[in-house]
């Protein structure tokens, strides 16, 4: 991973989420169409109601509504995103993962002409892509090459929704990141570990190991979750 792609800017760069998006769907989507029937019927640890199956449903119908500009009110609430489910209950597999591949490819142009106002939801998709990589026992979850693309846009969104500031020093990446309010008014917290534990913690994913493996000063745990 290069310094570059995780050092933080202040202006939003619009292509990013499109990036983000294809370069995970060239990963994840060679994965899923190599797994058998079985593994779409594993339940996912961070979302403890849902399958691998209804993981990646909800995924693509998020996209499609973006490639077909459908957000009606109360969308994304609990009860849309079941009835995305359940709307794609008697698809086959091979037409959820098509729909999905479709949507990771055409909605990254659209995201960047939504002025920052979608970018959020591209990197929730890449965070359910890792909820998938982890219940299939993939070793790469919520890290992998997107990486260098999931950080910055993670650290421009904590930023634009005024989120705690955050001083990262990073394991597996170069230069520290900074997240959140950069206007200077509160010390920013500390974190030193990994990557993927980083992003588990502002994801609200439930930590591997016992969670003990990295050390956060000036905020707990629960203040970084930016989908609570």
């Amino acid at each position: 991973m290069t310094s570059a792609a995780v050092r933080q800017v202040r202006d939003r760069d619009p292509e990013l989420p499109g990036r983000l998006l294809a370069e995970e769907r060239d990963a994840l989507i060679p994965l899923l169409r190599s797994r058998v029937e079985a593994d779409f019927a594993r339940p996912v640890a961070a979302c403890p109601e849902w399958t691998v199956r209804d993981v990646l449903a909800h995924c693509s119908a998020a996209l499609r509504r973006v490639v077909e500009n459908r957000f009606e009110e109360g969308v994304f609430s609990p009860e849309s995103n079941a009835r995305d489910i359940a709307e794609r209950a008697e698809w086959s597999h091979e037409r959820v993962l098509d729909e999905l591949e479709r949507g990771m490819t055409e909605a990254g142009p659209l995201i960047a002409q939504a002025g920052g106002r979608l970018d959020k939801l591209a990197l929730g998709e890449w965070v359910h892509a890792g909820d998938v990589r982890e219940a299939l026992g993939a070793s790469d979850a919520y890290a992998g090459a997107a990486l260098e693309y999931a950080l910055p846009l993670l650290a421009h969104v904590t930023r634009e929704a005024g989120h705690l500031p955050l001083h990262a020093d990073l394991d597996d990446v170069d230069e520290p990141l900074r997240l959140g309010d950069a206007s200077g008014q509160r010390p920013p917290a500390r974190y030193i570990g990994d990557a993927a534990t980083l992003v588990r913690l502002y994801a609200g994913r439930p930590l591997p190991d016992g969670g003990d493996g990295f050390e956060l000063a000036g905020a707990e745990a629960g203040e970084l979750n930016i989908f609570a």
